[in-house]
């Protein structure tokens, strides 16, 4: 089973609740994958021990000027604007290259290859039963979504698999989210929070994913967040208090079950509902199909 846990903007405590959902899984091994490339922090929480590190890279066009005839169908083709043609040069844009290949395949002289850059690091690790993988963006990298298809390849579908996303309801959430077989949306009780948590709850009527909402902070602003919940019959998992103390520990690096030990039951409680309700919507599509 594959549960992410997104939030329609940054800072509502996404880390806080995928970290803890992780850590409560005790008897059974589980894949934390750190989507959220650009920041990610959830190894503070986690601290994997014996990291490991590769490259990430991606394909970009290198010209053979010597075989280059200037024709431009590779500027044409590029619907990213990647390469410019000039009266004797191509001009290669790498950050603005997706690497779809299509110049290299379609150049009359054969005159475009292509070669690795790197964007980033994968990196791993693993805490008891919890094994670790997160992507690191390299700075002033435009597109995350590459790295975190990368990252996403060490997934076990065999396991427990709990994937942090990237905040937000762009690409890279889209990308981070679209596997998964439920999705926990993170939000805080503000209007801000109230903003974003529709636009993410958008974005999972989009993809049909089931999903449930756990309010963060609970008790600093207003009711604004559960009445809209209410009204579009959106399941509140949790409500974790706005407390001094739990900021406090996300500070030190400490996670939120260790500074409250009890929280352990309610996400295994917050697991175990998941659980049916992921099997629940595979046997009726097993129904359907028959």
């Amino acid at each position: 089973m594959i549960i992410s846990v997104a939030s329609g903007k940054g800072g509502t405590g996404k880390t806080t609740i995928s970290t803890s959902l992780a850590l409560s899984i005790e008897e059974e091994p589980v894949q934390f994958i750190d989507c959220d490339v650009e920041e990610p922090n959830s190894f503070i929480f986690l601290k994997p021990n014996n990291l490991k590190k590769k490259s990430a890279t991606v394909l970009v066009p290198e010209i053979d000027k010597n075989k280059c005839t200037f024709c431009g169908l590779c500027q044409e083709i590029c619907e990213y604007n990647a390469l410019v043609v000039l009266k004797d040069n191509v001009l290669v844009l790498p950050e603005l290259c997706h690497s779809c290949g299509g110049c290299s395949l379609l150049c009359p002289e054969k005159a475009i290859s292509e070669v690795d850059r790197e964007v980033g690091t994968i990196e791993m690790g693993k805490r008891n039963n919890i094994e670790m993988v997160y992507g690191r963006l390299n700075i002033g990298e435009a597109m995350p979504v590459p790295l975190i298809k990368m990252v996403k390849k060490y997934i076990r579908k065999n396991n427990n698999v709990i994937i942090d996303a990237p905040p937000g309801t762009s690409c890279p959430v889209i990308e981070a989210v679209k596997d998964s077989d439920y999705c926990i949306l993170v939000t805080e009780p503000t209007p801000f929070g109230l903003n974003d948590l529709k636009l993410a709850v958008g974005v999972m009527h989009e993809l049909n994913k089931p999903f449930g909402v756990i309010i963060n902070r609970h008790g600093m602003g207003d009711i604004g967040v559960e009445e809209y919940c209410r009204e579009e019959k959106i399941e509140i998992l949790m409500k974790v208090p706005f407390e001094k103390e739990i900021a406090v520990a996300y500070s030190k690096g400490i996670p939120l079950i260790e500074l409250y030990p009890e929280y352990k039951r309610k996400f295994q409680n917050i697991l175990n509902m998941i659980v049916n309700i992921v099997e629940k919507k595979a046997n009726s599509k097993i129904m359907q199909e028959r």
